[in-house]
C-alpha cells in the first residue's frame, strides 16, 4: 500500500472517529491545516518533475478531495445529532402563555410620563426646558431668591443640609427648582420662557408628602410681561394637561418672598366619591403658587427691575398626576412595587403629544 494510501486510510479513520465538532476540526487542522499532512504533500508538488507531478498530482488532490468531503459529510453528522439530542432533552409546553414582548410588558412611571405631558404643552407655547443640580448652595437655594436670614425655609427641619465646607458654607439638597431660575437668569438676557422640572426635597412624609418629590416650575422675563400673560398661560395648559374643554380658576392673594405681588390659584372642580373631576362642579382646589418676579429677585441676577419683569409659577408633579390619573397615594410613587407600576404605569412607546392625545 502507497503511503498516499495509508495517509488516506487513517485520516478517514479519524475523521470517523470524531466524537464532537471540536475533535473534528482538530482532525481537519491536522490534516488540511498550514502545517498539515496533506497540505505538506501539496508543497512538494512544485519540487517535482514534470512526469513525477503528473503521477502524483491527482494522486494528491484527490486525497484533498476525499477528506474535505468526509470532513464536511461528518460535520453534518454531528450537527444533527446534537440538533436530536437538544430536541430530545428541552420541552415547550404549548399551553402556556406567549410571554409580552419588553416594550409590551415594560410601564413608565407617571412621574415620567407627566413630565413629558408638560413638556410637551409649554414646547407648543415657545417654552424651553431648563435643568439644574440636585445639590445647591444657600445663595442660590435662597439669598439670590429674597428669602432673608432667618427665614422659617431654611431650618435643618425643613431642608436636607451637608456638612459645612471650610469656607463656612454649607451646600444642600434643594427645597424648589427655583435655583435653576435664578441659574438661567445669571446666564441668559431676556427674553426668558422656561419651564423647570425636577427632583426636590424638604424632610417631611406623610400620605401627601415625601421627603423627595417633583416640581414643575415656569418663568417668563421679558420687558412686557403681566399677570395677564400669566393667567392665559396657566388656564391654556391646565386645559391641555387635564384635557377638559374649559377650566376656571379663582386666583387669591399669598405671600411668597420671592415674587410680588403673590397669589395661589385654586381650580374649580367636581369631588365625588373620591374622585376629581376638573371643567366641572362648585367645588375649588387650590393647585399652584405664581406671581410677579419681586424686585429683589431681578436685582440678585443682574436684571433692571425698571426695564425688565416678569412672572413664575410651580406646581407638584406628583400632585398632578395623582389628581389626573387617581391614584390615592403620595407614597406609592417611590415604593418600587411593580403591581403598582404594571396598573398606573404607561406603555413605552405611548409618548404624549398634543396632536395624539397626551393620555
Amino acid at each position: 500500500m502507497s503511503d498516499i494510501a495509508k495517509l488516506e486510510q487513517q485520516v478517514l479513520t479519524d475523521v470517523a472517529a470524531a466524537a464532537d465538532e471540536a475533535a473534528l476540526e482538530a482532525v481537519r487542522v491536522a490534516a488540511l491545516g498550514r502545517n498539515g499532512t496533506i497540505t505538506g504533500l501539496l508543497k512538494t508538488l512544485g519540487a517535482m518533475t514534470p512526469d513525477e507531478r503528473r503521477v502524483q498530482g491527482p494522486l494528491i488532490n484527490g486525497l484533498k478531495d476525499k477528506v474535505t468531503e468526509a470532513l464536511t459529510a461528518r460535520r453534518d453528522a454531528l450537527k444533527n445529532a446534537a440538533l436530536d439530542a437538544r430536541l430530545n432533552t428541552e420541552t415547550v409546553d404549548v399551553t402556556l402563555p406567549v410571554r409580552e414582548s419588553p416594550t409590551e410588558q415594560g410601564r413608565i412611571h407617571p412621574i415620567s410620563q407627566v413630565i413629558d405631558e408638560l413638556t410637551a404643552i409649554f414646547a407648543d407655547m415657545g417654552f424651553k426646558v431648563a435643568e439644574g443640580p440636585d445639590i445647591e448652595t444657600d445663595d442660590l437655594n435662597f439669598t439670590k431668591l429674597n428669602i432673608p436670614e432667618g427665614h422659617p425655609a431654611r431650618q435643618m427641619q425643613d431642608s436636607f443640609y451637608f456638612n459645612p465646607k471650610p469656607d463656612g458654607s454649607r451646600p444642600l439638597l434643594r427645597t424648589h427648582t427655583s435655583p435653576v431660575q435664578i441659574r438661567t437668569m445669571l446666564a441668559q438676557k431676556p427674553p426668558i420662557r422656561v419651564i423647570t422640572p425636577g427632583r426636590v426635597y424638604r424632610i417631611d412624609s406623610d400620605q401627601t408628602h415625601t421627603p423627595m418629590f417633583h416640581q414643575v416650575e415656569g418663568l417668563v422675563i421679558d420687558k412686557g410681561s403681566n399677570l395677564g400673560h400669566l393667567k392665559w398661560i396657566l388656564e391654556e395648559s391646565m386645559k391641555a394637561f387635564f384635557e377638559v374643554d374649559q377650566v376656571k380658576m379663582r386666583f387669591r392673594p399669598s405671600y411668597f418672598p420671592f415674587t410680588e405681588p403673590s397669589l395661589e390659584v385654586d381650580i374649580q372642580c367636581r369631588i365625588e366619591k373620591n374622585e376629581v373631576r376638573f371643567g366641572e362642579g362648585n367645588d375649588w382646589m387650590e393647585i399652584l403658587g405664581c406671581g410677579m418676579v419681586h424686585p429683589n429677585v431681578l436685582r440678585n441676577c443682574g436684571l433692571d427691575p425698571e426695564e425688565y419683569q416678569g412672572f413664575a409659577w410651580g406646581m407638584g408633579i406628583d400632585r398632578i398626576a395623582m389628581l389626573k390619573y387617581g391614584m390615592p397615594d403620595l407614597r406609592d410613587f417611590f415604593a418600587a412595587d411593580v403591581r403598582w407600576l404594571s396598573h398606573y404605569g404607561f406603555r413605552p412607546l405611548d409618548l404624549p403629544t398634543l396632536a395624539g392625545g397626551l393620555s
